[in-house]
């Protein structure tokens, strides 16, 4: 990998890690429009590492005081009904789903779920799916001629159960098209959340299965002479300082503005890429143009 890859993928991982529109597709079809080799899994997770430091800083005070009182917790029984160690309990809960299928699908993570016709496809559908999640959480905000608004779930309002449809929801982005935002915010809409409430327990909810995931290919790579090590790390440095900007502008636009713009996107999008692989012009296999 030359350092403008690098470069070029570090930004497009730090633009599109916290938007709906899945940076692991987007990683996978920049490589493929511009004739590069598929960067991989590996490269995928390490440079998460950049984008998910992003996160811890910039909910540091919110991780801390969670941290806090869930530590407390293990100790003190009366801390156990506390929001914030409930919370740390409940992003342990909604991270095994993912932890257990990550294990499992490993193999077919890094191989078969790379093709493009895969990721197109998951592109359009989820792309409907949070359409049809973010059209009803604005009726229920808006309320209309015959009904009153809906007053939605707060953060506080998360009990296992939602916790571990979050982490369902969070393990499907296991496939490139997914998204990991736009799944687990659509699936709190659907339950009933508001969206910076779906939001921000999304990206917490990131934390533990994005680090350990980047760790368990950091651990693998090391040694390896497939990985270019230079480049990477670039990249990973690129793709914090990138996910930061994207993380603060994100929760404001959320709190005002409808996902309908990455909807028509993801949609355009994926058929775009199943048109251009059924002409030939597009391998879904080869990071590189068909030829």
């Amino acid at each position: 990998m030359s350092w403008f890859e690098s470069l070029v993928l570090g930004l497009v991982q730090g633009l599109t890690e916290f938007l709906p529109v899945s940076s692991s597709a987007h990683l996978r079809l920049t490589a493929a429009f511009s004739g590069w080799h598929d960067p991989g899994a590996a490269f995928t997770a390490i440079t998460q590492i950049g984008t998910e430091a992003a996160v811890l800083i910039y909910f540091r005070k919110d991780i801390g005081r969670i941290i806090s009182a869930w530590t407390r917790s293990l100790v003190n029984k009366e801390m156990r009904g506390d929001p914030d160690a409930r919370m740390g309990w409940l992003v342990i809960v909604g991270s095994i789903p993912i932890g257990v299928l990550g294990v499992t699908l490993k193999d077919q993570i890094e191989g078969p779920f790379r093709d493009l016709r895969i990721t197109a496809t998951m592109l359009v559908v989820v792309g409907v799916v949070i359409g049809i999640a973010d059209r009803l959480a604005a009726r229920d905000e808006s309320g209309g001629r015959h009904r009153a608004a809906k007053q939605r779930k707060e953060l506080q309002d998360i009990g296992v159960r939602d916790g571990l449809i979050y982490g369902i929801c969070q393990a499907a982005a296991l496939i490139p098209g997914v998204s990991r935002s736009g799944a687990t915010i659509s699936g709190g809409l659907f339950m009933g959340y508001r969206r910076e409430a779906a939001a921000r327990y999304s990206f917490l909810l990131a934390i533990p299965a994005v680090l350990a995931s980047g760790l368990f290919e950091l651990k693998d790579a090391v040694g390896s002479d497939h990985v270019s090590w230079g480049p990477t790390i670039f990249a990973t440095v690129i793709a914090f300082a990138v996910g930061y900007a994207v993380i603060a502008w994100f929760m404001k636009f959320i709190s005002t503005k409808s996902f309908m713009p990455f909807v028509y996107y993801r949609v355009i999008l994926g058929i775009v890429i199943i048109v251009l692989v059924s002409v030939g012009a597009l391998s879904p296999d080869a990071g590189e143009p068909a030829h």
